[in-house]
């Protein structure tokens, strides 16, 4: 299958910039993101960016208003590197791939011997200095598993939901996004409880803030995990990529990579996430253990769809019998789910 008009004007334009910026001194390198895996795999993410010489990377939380902008552009206005040979080490296990047509590593490696916990993994691309990306492993021994919603769910920016994404990347650091009452307190008491849960992010956001997001979720007492984002532009088949189907294929491979995890779903009801884990809970129920949406007020919902209610869903189906093995909890923040929270697992058998 050909490429779409979108993705051949995106790679032409690309690679014109690319040469430009070699010429000025420009090189690769790599931006790693945090994978995650099992005893039996483990999936690197990152992406080859071409770098300014000239530019400070090494501080990110310094030099100002302006130079935080700056580099915010630089992110969203990135050339990738298409087709670079890139070698990666995970444990005992050394694998040669390349960069995809957006720049992407996105390889799934096995036999690698690596102990559940948080890992690193080396990437060592051709013309570009090697990086170390870390990698949960997820302990055989766990059962539950969180899967987390970013924007309105873990924060707020008092935005339009159609600037958040330029927001978060041009403007590093700004009082505008404020983190949601309870949620990081509601994640870390799950951790206490269940201290081998995984914690993943699932977002529509584009892979660029991704920085940008993990300064504040550390900041604000979130649990480290993979972030599961997507790439903005052209595809191979059309101009845009479907938010939805991000989020529906990855909780899917979620499902299937991990079987005997039940998870807790965690979003807001200010766009799709209600209906899409709802329908994943229709379609695999023995897989999720509830579904918890913090409900926007007025204001919020206005910035997220403009309009002071949750967003009608006309392809949601009504409540019935399939919705039963899944509770479906409620609640303003973190707080108030919190309390509604059912036992996530049976208790230990009784030793006689």
């Amino acid at each position: 299958m050909g490429l779409s008009s979108g993705a051949r004007l995106e790679d032409a334009l690309n690679t014109r910039i690319m040469h430009r910026r070699w010429k000025r001194g420009w090189r690769p390198a790599v931006v790693a993101f945090t994978g995650y895996g099992s005893k039996d795999f483990v999936r690197v993410l990152a992406r080859v960016l071409m770098q300014d010489p000239e530019a400070d990377y090494s501080d990110p939380n310094g030099g100002g208003a302006l130079a935080e902008a700056q580099r915010g552009w630089r992110l969203f206005l990135s050339t990738h590197v298409t087709g670079l040979p890139v070698t990666i080490t995970a444990g005992r296990a050394i694998i040669h791939t390349r960069t995809d047509r957006a720049g992407y590593i996105d390889v799934i490696i096995r036999k690698h011997g690596l102990r559940p916990g948080w890992q690193e993994v080396t990437i060592d691309p051709v013309a570009a200095e090697p990086v170390k990306a870390r990698v949960l492993i997820v302990s055989p021994d766990a059962r539950v598993g969180l899967i987390s919603d970013i924007d309105d769910t873990v924060m707020v920016t008092y935005l339009p939901r159609a600037l958040i994404a330029a927001w978060n990347t041009f403007v590093r650091h700004t009082t505008t996004r404020k983190p949601v009452p309870g949620m990081s307190e509601l994640y870390a008491t799950l951790r206490e409880r269940h201290p081998e849960i995984p914690v993943f992010y699932l977002s529509t956001g584009a892979w660029n803030v991704v920085p940008t997001l993990t300064t504040f979720l550390r900041t604000h007492g979130y649990p480290e995990g993979p972030m599961l984002m997507t790439d903005w532009g052209p595809t191979n088949t059309g101009w845009f990529r479907s938010g939805q189907e991000h989020k529906r294929t990855a909780l899917r491979r979620l499902a299937i990579e991990f079987p005997k995890i039940k998870w807790l779903l965690v979003g807001d009801d200010g766009q799709h996430d209600p209906a899409i884990y709802r329908e994943m809970a229709r379609e695999h129920p023995e897989h999720v253990r509830a579904i918890l949406i913090r409900q926007l007020n007025p204001v919020e919902q206005i910035l997220a769809h403009g309009t002071t209610t949750e967003l009608p869903h006309p392809d949601d189906p009504a409540p019935d019998d399939l919705d039963r093995p899944v509770p479906f909890l409620v609640g303003s923040d973190g707080y108030e789910l919190a309390g509604k929270l059912p036992p996530l697992a049976p208790p230990p058998p009784t030793r006689g």
